[in-house]
């Protein structure tokens, strides 16, 4: 047992009831909860060090926790709209782009009819399909 557990275990009992139950130091209690919040402690083992039955510490353990306020039931600031408004400006539609018919005839006999399409779309689809390659056996 290490030099700090054996001090903890003699300052724990101040005192023994009439039935020979043991009587706590507070202080001394709250510093060996605190040892079993610490990560990787075990409760087991400090009720051991200390000749505290282990559901004794695991009670303190547990009645500590419940006095504790807890940081989620009181919020330290208020609360705020799930929504926050937001404010858009609409943009103002630009002129419609013209409009073209275009009809052609590919070498592979491919007939193409674009109706109605913008003449940005239109080039597109007219320079993709200049960049296609034909099949020898399709040129008559």
């Amino acid at each position: 047992m290490s030099e700090g557990m054996e001090d903890l275990a003699s300052r724990l009992v101040v005192g023994r009831k009439r039935d020979g139950r043991a009587v706590y130091d507070e202080q001394v209690k709250a510093e060996l909860v605190a040892l079993c919040a610490a990560p990787g402690a075990s409760v087991s083992r400090l009720a051991r060090g200390c000749g505290v039955n282990a559901n004794q510490l695991s009670r303190w353990v547990r009645e500590s926790n419940e006095r504790r306020p807890r940081a989620l039931a009181t919020p330290t600031q208020p609360a705020q709209a799930a929504f926050m408004p937001v404010t858009m400006e609409v943009a103002t539609p630009a002129a419609p782009e013209p409009t073209i018919c275009v009809q052609a005839r590919l070498p592979n006999g491919v007939v193409l009819e674009l109706g109605g399409c913008d003449m940005t779309r239109a080039g597109e689809v007219i320079e993709a399909l200049g960049r296609l390659r034909c099949s020898a056996s399709t040129k008559g």
